[in-house]
């Protein structure tokens, strides 16, 4: 077994379910985690980590694989600081929503002897925190990796099977035993899609929930009479902004370039109100759905 301590920096949602999911599926190594001391405690109480500390430094050194799990903007900052404490042939990754910025960052910080392997598990729920991590939280769940030569562009004998270390390896076979698919792209390709798929939702989810909070009365009109399909519809408007804040400013530029799109398709649509021609916008709706419900039975 290559990995054998494994570190969990940041033990929210993301970090506490990878956490709980490594001891559901028998990790025999220690678990350390990583977090504010009242998180740590939870986490403990819970069974997700072994041992916690409150800093950074102490715990990436000596771990064999270290999961960056906080907000993006923190993982960009904390980069600096494994890089100088991962002993040689440490694997790092991440489970950051955008990628080009951190891929980037780790190739310009990180030693040549620390592998890294950016990481997106597709998975989550729109509230946060280690109380609602749950072990099978990424069954079933696309997990992206961006997995690149390496710092030096080159590979060597500690690599196996298409370049992957034998950590990364290892990490992703966890990643399967958790239930997830593992999917390989490129950063660029990841964040163009997760774009539209993730973030652009959310501001939709967002939008609607702040024009409708808006336009309530006194009597709670309209949000009163809002049954089944305002909720789901409206769900993820209740993350919070910190979570999406560095998300939305290291994807910018995917991010607007969808928005206006999007603008553009709801401007044709308000035109077609009382045309037949908005029959073909339900019918492409359609198809996506059906898209969507064909590849959920894979």
């Amino acid at each position: 077994m290559v990995l054998q301590r494994i570190a969990v920096i940041g033990c929210g949602l993301l970090g506490g379910s990878f956490a709980l999911g490594l001891k559901k599926n028998g990790f025999a190594g220690e678990v350390i985690g990583c977090d504010r001391e009242e998180v740590l405690r939870a986490a403990r109480e819970r069974g997700a980590i072994d041992r916690g500390l409150t800093d950074t430094g102490e715990a990436v050194a000596g771990a064999d694989l270290v999961v960056l799990s906080t907000p993006v903007g923190t993982i960009l900052d904390l980069l600096p600081q494994v890089a100088k404490r991962a002993r040689p042939g440490t694997l790092v990754t991440d489970t950051g929503s955008t990628k080009v910025r951190i891929c980037r960052r780790a190739r310009e910080v990180l030693p040549e002897s620390v592998s890294f392997l950016g990481g997106h598990p597709l998975a989550g729920k729109e509230t946060s925190g280690i109380e609602n991590a749950e072990a099978d939280l990424f069954a079933g769940a696309k997990y992206v990796v961006i997995k690149e030569e390496n710092q030096a562009g080159r590979r060597d004998s500690s690599t196996s099977g298409l370049g992957m270390t034998n950590a990364g390896e290892e990490f992703l076979s966890w990643v399967r035993r958790l239930g997830a698919e593992p999917v390989e792209m490129e950063a660029e390709t990841h964040d163009w899609a997760v774009a539209w798929i993730s973030h652009a939702p959310q501001l939709v989810a967002t939008a609607l929930a702040s024009a409708v909070w808006d336009e309530t009365d006194e009597d709670g009109l309209p949000l009163a009479l809002a049954a089944s399909g305002f909720r789901e519809m409206t769900r993820l408007a209740a993350s919070p902004y910190d979570l999406w804040r560095d998300i939305c400013r290291t994807n910018s530029e995917n991010l607007a370039r969808a928005l206006e799109r999007l603008e553009q398709r709801l401007a044709r649509m308000r035109g077609q109100l009382r045309s037949g021609e908005l029959a073909a916008e339900f019918e492409k709706a359609r198809q996506a759905c059906a898209a969507l419900r064909k590849e959920g039975k894979r």
